[in-house]
This record gives structure tokens, C-alpha cells and sequence, in this order.
């Protein structure tokens, strides 16, 4: 490969990344690494999963297939076979016909028909991020040399921008339950404030003789309230939730 050729494909993949790292979301930020990597390749079909703790998937991101294509199918990978295979070995899987591997255990009911899989993991030193999946050139050829490569790099460059977004995340849950904490603390005591005073009213009440019905009036009314501020703090709660 020539020097023009590696200026090329590192501005590719700088554009690329770029396009990646706006993502709205973590979600949205690894449908567009899987996008963007099958562009890089010319290929049909991408996809980029992420491991859970137990040993299947957590997310899988694709691109290539339409959204009302996906419902069609009985469900997404699981992370069985050759889509585990990456995860478990931690190194690429490059393979012309995957349906010959013995690894391979099919494709969900309503599958598009896939033949070719380059699989490379993205990872940090050892820690697993995930896994990028591409299969079927366009031009019908198989992955070469160059397209591993090149899917590598991006691969170095997706693990630094899924932490980055991972990270953005945390922050943003933190926040939320920062939010939530101070809330709760204002209207616990703005709560309790009220409460020991209806107390002290129901104290006054029950030393003093000659209750009169209408003397509760206030007491009640208090109680309504302060039932009232906990339910607009529960939907305040529930909305900051859903953010």
C-alpha cells in the first residue's frame, strides 16, 4: 500500500470516528461505529455487539438491514457461535464462507442470508468492549489483508470512543440521581416540617375542651397538602427518570 493510499484511509477513518463520537447516545453512538465500518470496507452488512456479563449480548447494533427487516426476524444474535467466537478467543475471525466453520450454528428465522465475516474485537489492553462484525463485501470478494487492517484501526479507535460515551452515561445517570437525592432531602424536611406542625395543632386541640368538628378543618386540610406535594414529587421524580 502507498503512502496516498494510508493518507486516504486514515482520513477515512478520522471522518469516521468524528461522525461516531456525535452520537446522541451510547446506543446511537455504536450503530454509527457499525455504520461507519461498513463503509470503510464497502461491505453489506456491519454490525457491532457488546458483551454482557453472562455471556451474550448486552446490545447489537447493526447496519445494512432495515429497520422492518429486523422486525421480521425472531430476534437479533444472542452471542452464540461465531458471533461469541471473537469474544471468547479475543482475535480476529476472518472467515470466506462462515456457514463451513464448525463454529457457525445458523442464523435466526427471516436472517438475510449472509455468507462472509470479518469479526474483530475492540478492546483495550484486556479489557472487551465489543466485538465489530462485517459481512459481504459489495464487490462479492472475500475480506483481504488490507480490509482487516483497516477495520483494526477503527476498532483502536472505537474502544476510546465507547468509553468516552460510557463514561458521558455515568454522568448523566449520576446526575439524574444527584437530582433525585436533592429533591428528596427538600421535600423530606419541607414533609416533616409540615407534619409536626399539624401535630402540634393536634395536641393543642386534644388539651384543650369543647373539640369542635370545624376545628379539624385546618387539620385535614394540612393533610391534603401535603398529599398532594408527595404525589407532585413522585411525577417529578418519575419524570427526571425519563430524561
Amino acid at each position: 500500500m502507498n503512502m496516498t493510499s494510508i493518507v486516504k484511509q486514515l482520513n477515512e477513518i478520522s471522518s469516521a470516528v468524528m461522525y461516531a463520537t456525535e452520537g446522541i447516545d451510547l446506543e446511537d453512538v455504536l450503530k454509527r461505529i457499525a455504520e461507519v465500518s461498513r463503509n470503510l470496507v464497502q461491505c453489506k452488512y456491519a454490525a457491532l455487539g457488546i458483551p454482557d456479563k453472562e455471556g451474550g449480548l448486552k446490545y447489537f447494533k447493526v447496519s445494512g438491514i432495515s429497520d422492518e427487516d429486523a422486525a421480521k426476524m425472531d430476534h437479533l444474535p444472542l452471542g452464540h457461535g461465531l458471533i461469541r467466537a471473537p469474544m471468547r478467543e479475543r482475535k480476529v475471525i476472518r472467515l470466506p464462507r462462515m456457514q463451513d466453520d464448525e463454529r457457525s450454528v445458523g442464523f435466526p428465522e427471516h436472517h438475510p442470508l449472509m455468507i462472509s465475516l470479518l469479526g474483530v474485537p475492540i478492546q483495550m489492553g484486556e479489557q472487551l468492549f465489543g466485538v465489530l462484525y462485517l459481512s459481504d463485501r459489495n464487490d462479492g470478494k472475500p475480506f483481504t489483508d488490507e480490509d482487516q487492517q483497516l477495520i483494526e484501526t477503527m476498532a483502536g479507535y472505537a474502544a476510546l470512543t465507547i468509553v468516552s460515551a460510557m463514561s458521558n452515561e455515568q454522568q448523566s445517570i449520576l446526575k439524574v440521581l444527584e437530582e433525585r437525592e436533592r429533591i428528596g432531602m427538600e421535600r423530606h424536611d419541607g414533609v416533616i416540617q409540615s407534619l409536626y406542625g399539624l401535630g402540634m395543632q393536634v395536641d393543642l386541640l386534644r388539651i384543650g375542651d369543647n373539640l369542635q368538628p370545624d376545628q379539624l378543618l385546618p387539620i385535614i386540610t394540612g393533610l391534603d397538602t401535603i398529599i398532594s406535594d408527595i404525589r407532585r414529587y413522585i411525577m417529578k421524580l418519575e419524570s427526571h427518570g425519563t430524561q
